[in-house]
Parts: C-alpha cells; structure tokens; sequence
C-alpha cells in the first residue's frame, strides 16, 4: 500500500523525529502483524504525533491487521494521551466501518477486563466498608493479619535413608 507524504504538525522539534515519524507510520501499514504492533507501540510513546498517526491509521481504509495494531498503539498510551486514546476509540465504535468499530469493540473489551483484573495501576477496585469480606482469609486480609501454615514435604526421608542421585556427590560411600 502505498502512503501519502503525511504533513509535519509543527510539534516535531527536527528532521530526525520527522524521519522516525515517518518510518514508523509506514512500519505501521505493513503486513506483518508483528511488525505493525512494534510499530504502534513506539508510536504510542510519541505523545500528540503518535496519536494522530494511530488515530489516522484506525480511521483509515486500511487492511484489519493494520487497524488492531494501531488500536494495540491506544490501548499502550499512557500519561496525559491515555483519557484521549479511550475517546478516540470510543468514537471509532460509531464508525461506518464495521471493521474499525470491531477492532475499537475489541480493544475496549480489553482495557475492561485488564481494569477489572487489577491489572491497571490507575483503575482501582475498592471494596464497599458495608459489605463484609468473604471466608477467613478475607477477614484476615481485611484486619491486616495472614495466617502462616506450616506446608509439610512431599515425601520424608526415613532415619538412616539417604537420597538416591545422580553425580558423584550423592553416591553413598
């Protein structure tokens, strides 16, 4: 596929981010999918010019693998692009494109379930004070206390047995 020379926004401060830039978009349209997920990564850590490749990719007529990869590229960004990635795809959801609203309902689904794992260090899931923890090592957990076992082995070895190895070191004598 070949791309249309992309425009400079103004942000980019010299020719080698222009360069990077435009290396990447291109890495971004190829059709290993691996290729384009490296890519959108890398894409994702270039803040308001990232975005809008990302953004230009994912609303574009291209092929579906090139679309996931930019939707992987949102779903990365991170810091102050994080809250403008999840707009842009929630508005990829009312795409015409039924691919483009796939990949965006995909890419949602997953943010969601990491959310809901614990797996995002900015969602937190709190427990509501009237509900009481379940089991006792929710009441443990709750007041700060754990319980130690005592976790015995699997097999003990009998007076006088030694343990049968290999190596020259575990021959008995």
């Amino acid at each position: 596929m070949r791309l249309e020379k992309r425009k400079p926004s103004g942000r980019e401060k010299d020719e080698a981010s222009i360069r990077l830039l435009a290396q990447l978009r291109e890495k971004l349209y190829s059709e290993h999918i691996g290729t384009a997920r490296r890519a959108a990564f890398n894409l994702s850590w270039m803040q308001e010019d990232g975005l809008d490749i990302l953004k230009e990719a994912l609303f574009s007529s291209a092929a579906r693998r090139t679309k996931s990869a930019a939707a992987y590229g949102l779903r990365k960004m991170r810091g102050r692009m994080e809250k403008i990635a999840l707009e842009v795809l929630s508005q990829g959801l009312q795409h015409f494109d039924s691919s483009t609203a796939k990949v965006c309902e995909n890419a949602l689904l997953v943010l969601k379930s990491r959310a809901t794992e614990g797996l995002s260090s900015k969602i937190k899931i709190k427990i509501k004070a009237g509900q009481p923890a379940s089991g006792k090592a929710g009441k443990l957990a709750a007041t700060g206390k754990f319980e130690i076992k005592h976790v015995p082995q699997k097999s003990k070895l009998k007076k006088g047995q030694q343990k049968v190895g290999r190596g020259k070191n575990h021959f008995p004598k």
